[in-house]
């Protein structure tokens, strides 16, 4: 067994560089710049990980005092999952809004202008973007993630993604692979089970993804979910059928492959993670995200542990984890040069746009375009502060639950004294009519037509006081209603600025 400088093994070496750990803290713990000395080539990051840009890029620099080459990742999809504003909500429109749009100029130029702030902050791996295609209406976990239900739509978006973000100098991360869009349970939870023949798999949730090798994407994200028509017995992260003859051999793709985090539900408690990490290496995967929620040295000694005597039990292939390691590298490689200042600082591509060709409030020019207005009649904004009421769901994982969302933070400054109410459950619309007195009520929901709840409490509103405007921030499956009914695709921060713009009457949709 060969000896690395600081007494760290190839082996125990290799093991820690296609792991993808996160921390506690907006700052970088001993443990994890110690690991970084012996081998580990990547980190996450989250939302409890970032305060402020300029925060942000120190940790970044501390990370990199201690290896030039470290791959920094970070969930940053804009629209409704951003952790470079997670306490804010993002400056940027989500997919859904950018399919809604549908302009491919416009999304490689929102892609490309996020992965700049990205690397002025440090990050050079983003976990982005989504190319599931979004065919079950009621999916739970995907939704506005994704830049819709049409394929051929999703796939030519995603590889404008892809190349927009890919032209900052930031490696994109396509997911969820093989598609996450045809179910009903959230991974985080549960593991999703996807019964479809492989002809709807390849003409449906495949088109993305081959848009996306074809675009140049550095990496892929595979997904927690059981296809039995691909492979019967394991879900895609473990799936040798999946990962290695289907996404290697069978769509051409060569970068890197990353699971999803580990300790989500339908890994975690199926298998432990320590067991689907080496049963995922095995599979074709060369990293192992994890670290949502499991952010200590203890997780990562236990991860470098198991893979090591998987391969010393021969249970895994020591070729593999190599393998699986030179290609962290890799792009790691390819991130310096790609870098601003680097050998191959990224130019814009063949199909970008022209300098200045967009404003540099690109994410609100595209909220703006994104938003699909239906009036009754003739509309009159509030004469008088609003009322809204905020019907709120229990957000998903991925979105997290600390990031604002709705019109509450960008209505009051276009119509002083607005109030604002949150409501959920059965007796939502009678308390928020009994909260909201003679003011004009404003009713922002999310996804209505998966909440039974909220169709309630809106027939209560509109029954009762049909003047009501209903702002609609998530896929807007349900009908169109109300006095002025806004559909904004998305609950960033610019779709609620958007959003109130409309409402009080300063913008014409």
């Amino acid at each position: 067994m060969t000896t690395l400088a600081g007494g760290t093994d190839t082996l125990t070496r290799d093991a820690l560089t296609v792991l993808q750990p996160g921390f506690a803290g907006t700052t970088a713990p001993d443990w994890l710049l110690r690991r970084l000395g012996e081998g580990l080539a990547s980190v996450g990051l989250f939302g409890r990980n970032v305060a402020s840009p300029g925060q942000l890029a120190a940790l970044t620099a501390q990370l990199r005092a201690e290896r030039e080459d470290v791959l920094v990742a970070v969930d940053e999809e804009g629209g409704d999952v951003t952790r470079l504003e997670v306490r804010t909500g993002s400056s940027f429109p989500g997919n859904h809004a950018l399919g809604a749009v549908d302009d491919v100029a416009l999304t490689r130029e929102v892609a490309r202008e996020l992965g700049r702030r990205l690397a002025a902050c440090g990050v050079n791996f983003d976990w982005a973007p989504v190319a599931d295609v979004n065919s079950d209406p009621a999916n739970p976990v995907i939704g506005v993630r994704s830049f819709g239900a049409d394929p051929d739509l999703a796939a030519r978006h995603t590889a404008a993604y892809v190349t927009g973000l890919q032209s900052a100098g930031v490696a994109a991360c396509t997911k969820h692979f093989p598609g996450h869009g045809d179910t009903a349970v959230d991974s985080h939870l549960a593991m999703p089970r996807i019964d479809v023949p492989a002809e709807v798999l390849d003409s449906r949730d495949l088109v993305p993804f081959r848009a996306a090798v074809a675009a140049g994407t550095r990496a892929v994200m595979s997904a927690h979910i059981l296809v039995p028509a691909l492979d019967p017995d394991r879900p895609a992260t473990l799936s040798r059928r999946i990962l290695t003859d289907l996404l290697r051999g069978e769509l051409g793709y060569d970068g890197l492959i990353v699971t999803d985090g580990m300790e989500m539900r339908a890994i975690a408690a199926a298998y432990g993670i320590e067991r689907g990490s080496v049963l995922a290496v095995a599979a074709g995967a060369d990293a192992i995200c994890v670290g949502g929620g499991l952010d200590d040295d203890g997780t990562v000694r236990r991860l470098r542990d198991a893979l090591v005597s998987a391969v010393r039990a021969g249970e895994l292939p020591e070729e593999r984890l190599a393998d699986a390691a030179e290609r962290v590298r890799r792009l790691a490689r390819w991130t310096a040069q790609a870098a601003p200042g680097g050998d191959g600082a990224a130019a814009p591509d063949a199909n970008g746009s022209a300098a200045g060709a967009f404003p540099d409030d690109i994410g609100l020019v595209a909220a703006r375009r994104a938003l699909t207005v239906t009036r009754s009649g003739p509309y009159e904004p509030p004469a008088s502060a609003p009322y809204v009421a905020a019907f709120t769901p229990v957000a998903n994982i991925a979105v997290g639950d600390e990031t604002p969302w709705g019109v509450a933070a960008e209505l009051p400054r276009l119509l002083p004294g607005t109030v604002t109410g949150s409501f959920t459950g059965a007796d939502a619309g009678p308390v928020a009519l009994t909260a909201a007195g003679d003011r004009r009520i404003v009713a922002v929901v999310r996804d209505e037509h998966r909440h039974p709840w909220m169709t309630a409490a809106l027939d209560a509103l509109l029954a009762a006081r049909p003047d009501t405007i209903v702002v609609e921030m998530g896929i807007p499956e349900a009908p169109p209603r109300g006095a002025l009914h806004i559909a904004t695709h998305g609950a960033a921060r610019v779709c609620g600025r958007a959003a109130a713009e409309i409402v009080a009457g300063v913008r014409r949709a």
